[in-house]
């Protein structure tokens, strides 16, 4: 007698319910990976113990994916010494910038040598 393979006993499962849901979660689990760029993992759980009468088995399952995290967000600010944070160093004198306009008059009289 040979081994039947055990994908026939899965779609047993829940009257082929638990091998649908394996097939979806396991679309939803490569969808994230190639969208995050990690690993994630599909585990299917099979308990499989013995039945009250005669040699029947109760078999039963359960599908985890666990799915790559999300990219924190984050942002580079400074401590003020009131404990605040803010988004300009504190510690750092501010510069009086302005923004250059025209030629100054009698730019066109500069000679170059």
């Amino acid at each position: 007698m040979s081994t039947r393979p055990i994908s026939d006993t899965l779609r047993h499962i829940g009257g082929g319910v638990f091998i649908d849901m394996a097939s979806e979660k396991m679309s939803e689990l490569v969808t994230a990976v190639a969208d995050r760029g990690k690993s994630g993992t599909l585990t299917l759980q099979i308990t499989v113990k013995k039945a009250s009468r005669g040699g029947a088995m109760n078999v039963t399952g359960k599908v985890t994916v666990k799915k790559p995290a999300e990219e924190l967000m984050e942002a580079l600010l400074f401590a003020t010494p009131e404990g605040n944070l803010v988004a300009d160093d504190p510690h750092q004198h501010k510069l009086d910038l302005k923004i250059a306009g025209d030629k100054p008059a009698g730019a066109d009289q500069l000679k170059t040598a």
